[in-house]
C-alpha cells in the first residue's frame, strides 16, 4: 500500500504557514464554487460566538468517510491538511473512485478557539512564541472530549454545540472511517487507532521515515493507554482512564470528563484513526536504549517538577482570583489545566512504586518527560499570563494583578529559556507534517474500505 501512496505524497506542496479559519472556509468555498456536481458545501452547525462549522461533501461512493480539522484548536496542521485533501479529490476522478466514498470535509471544528491560537500560525516557529500565543480549552470545553459518557459513578451530557454538529454528521452518514486531525507538539510521530489493524500500522509505522521524522518511544500521553505496537495505541477511552484511575485509588469521577470521537463512531463499525504529528523533534524520540537512569526515579524526578510548576501557576492564580473580573477563555483554561498538571504528578507518583518500574529507563523515555515539561509551563504558562493581560486589557489593573503579572513573566522568561536551551530543535517543515497526515488519511480510508 506505501509504494501506491508515494507519487500522491508528491502533490502535497511546501507552506510557510499554518492557515487561519477564515482561509480554510475560503478554500473549501473556492473549491465548491469551482467544482459544481462534484463538491457541494453546507454548514453543519455553529459554534459557540457564532461562527458557521462548514463541511465540503465530495464524490458519490456508497461509503462514507468524515475527515475533521480543528477538534484541538492548537493543532492546525489539520486546516492545511483538509484543504489540501478537498483539492486533490475535486481535481482527481480517480482518486475520488479509488476507494468508493463519499468524503465529508469538515473545515474546523472549533473556529473559536483556533482564532485564539493564531498569533503563532506564520511563526517564528520558537516554543516561547508558540506558549505566548497558545490556548487549549478547559476540558468541558474541547470538542473532542465532550462526547457523552456514562460509566460506573461518571456521567457526562454537556454536549457542545460543536460536537453536536460532528455527532449529526456521523450519525447521518454512519461512516466507514473517521479521523479527526490531531496532532503532537515535540519528539516522534505516533497514531491512534479504535482497534487493532496490524496491516495498516505498519503502513502508518513507515511514513514517518520517509520524511525523516522518528517514530515515537516515549512515555504514552496517559498511562491507561493500551499500546498496540511502538507509535501505535488503541485510542484512549473514558473507561480504561477511570478504571486506571481507579486503581490507583484517585477518585476517577474528578478527573473524567466526555468521551471523544473514535469511541462514539463505534457504533456504527468504523474505523478511527489519529495521527499525531509533532512540531519539534530529535532523533532521542525513537532512541530505546538505557539511559542509565532507573524508570521509578525518572517518574519521581518528573513529578516533582510538575508539582514545582503546579505551584508556581497555582499561587499566582490564588493571589489574584478574588480580583478577576473576566471570565476569559485563558481564565477558564487555568482554572482546569494548572490542577491537572498537579494531578498529573501525583498519578507519576503513585505509579513510581509498581514493582515493574524498577527497571532501566530508555532515553526516549527521559526526553519526552523533559518535553512534557517544557511543554507544561510554556503552554499553560503562557495561558495564565494572557488571562492577566487580559484583566489588564479591560482596565482591571489591581496590584495583585500587576504584581502577579510582572512575577510570571519573569518566571516564564525562564522557563522559555531553558526550553529552547535544553528541548529538541528541529522544526519539521510543514509539508512533512501535512503529508504524514494526509498519508495516513490516505491509509486508512483505503484500508477501512478493502475490510
Amino acid at each position: 500500500m506505501l509504494a501506491s501512496l508515494i507519487a500522491e505524497l508528491d502533490t502535497v506542496p511546501d507552506f510557510d504557514r499554518f492557515a487561519t479559519v477564515d482561509e480554510v472556509h475560503a478554500a473549501l468555498t473556492r473549491l465548491a464554487d469551482d467544482h459544481p456536481g462534484v463538491a457541494s458545501l453546507r454548514r453543519i452547525g455553529t459554534s459557540r460566538l457564532g461562527d458557521p462549522l462548514l463541511c465540503l461533501t465530495v464524490g458519490d461512493g456508497p461509503r462514507h468517510a468524515i475527515v475533521a480539522a480543528g477538534p484541538h484548536p492548537n493543532e492546525p496542521i489539520g486546516g492545511l491538511t483538509v484543504t489540501h485533501l478537498a483539492t486533490r479529490l475535486c481535481a482527481d476522478a480517480e482518486l475520488r473512485r479509488s476507494a468508493g466514498y463519499t468524503w465529508h470535509i469538515v473545515g474546523c471544528l472549533d473556529p473559536d478557539g483556533t482564532r485564539l491560537n493564531e498569533g503563532w500560525f506564520a511563526g517564528p516557529f520558537t516554543r516561547a512564541h508558540y506558549g505566548r500565543h497558545f490556548y487549549r480549552p478547559a476540558g468541558d470545553e474541547q470538542v473532542e472530549w465532550t462526547f457523552p459518557f456514562a460509566y460506573k459513578r461518571a456521567y457526562f451530557d454537556r454536549v457542545l454545540p460543536e460536537t453536536l454538529a460532528l455527532m449529526r454528521l456521523i450519525d447521518d452518514t454512519r461512516p466507514s472511517f473517521v479521523t479527526t486531525l490531531h496532532n503532537g507538539e515535540s519528539g516522534g510521530v505516533f497514531y491512534y487507532l479504535n482497534r487493532p489493524e496490524p496491516e495498516l500500522q505498519q503502513v502508518l509505522k513507515a511514513l514517518p521515515a520517509r520524511y525523516g521524522v522518528p517514530l515515537h518511544a516515549g512515555e504514552p500521553e496517559h498511562p491507561s493507554v493500551k499500546q498496540l505496537e511502538q507509535a501505535v495505541y488503541l485510542a484512549p477511552t473514558m473507561e480504561d482512564a477511570y478504571d486506571y484511575l481507579e486503581a490507583l485509588g484517585q477518585d476517577p469521577v474528578e478527573h473524567i470528563g466526555g468521551a471523544a470521537s473514535d469511541s462514539y463512531i463505534k457504533r456504527y463499525g468504523a474505523l478511527g484513526l489519529t495521527a499525531e504529528v509533532p512540531y519539534w523533534t530529535d532523533a532521542s524520540a525513537a532512541d530505546t536504549s538505557p539511559s542509565g537512569q532507573v524508570y521509578r526515579d525518572l517518574l519521581l524526578g518528573h513529578a516533582a517538577n510538575l508539582h514545582a510548576a503546579s505551584a508556581v501557576m497555582d499561587g499566582v492564580l490564588s493571589a489574584v482570583s478574588g480580583d478577576l473580573v473576566t471570565d476569559s477563555p485563558f481564565v477558564r483554561a487555568s482554572k482546569c489545566f494548572i490542577p491537572m498538571v498537579a494531578g498529573m504528578a501525583v498519578t507519576d507518583e503513585t505509579r513510581a512504586k509498581a514493582a515493574e518500574n524498577d527497571r532501566p529507563a530508555t532515553v526516549a523515555e527521559v526526553s519526552s518527560c523533559r518535553d512534557l515539561l517544557h511543554s507544561v509551563r510554556l503552554r499553560f504558562g503562557g495561558m495564565l499570563l494572557r488571562a492577566l493581560e487580559g484583566e489588564l486589557a479591560v482596565g482591571n489593573g489591581t496590584p495583585a494583578i500587576r504584581a502577579q503579572a510582572g512575577e510570571l513573566s519573569r518566571t516564564y522568561a525562564e522557563w522559555c529559556a531553558e526550553a529552547e536551551a535544553t528541548a529538541s530543535d528541529e522544526t519539521i517543515p510543514i509539508r512533512h507534517l501535512v503529508s504524514i497526515q494526509y498519508g495516513g488519511i490516505l491509509a486508512g480510508a483505503a484500508h477501512a474500505a478493502a475490510s
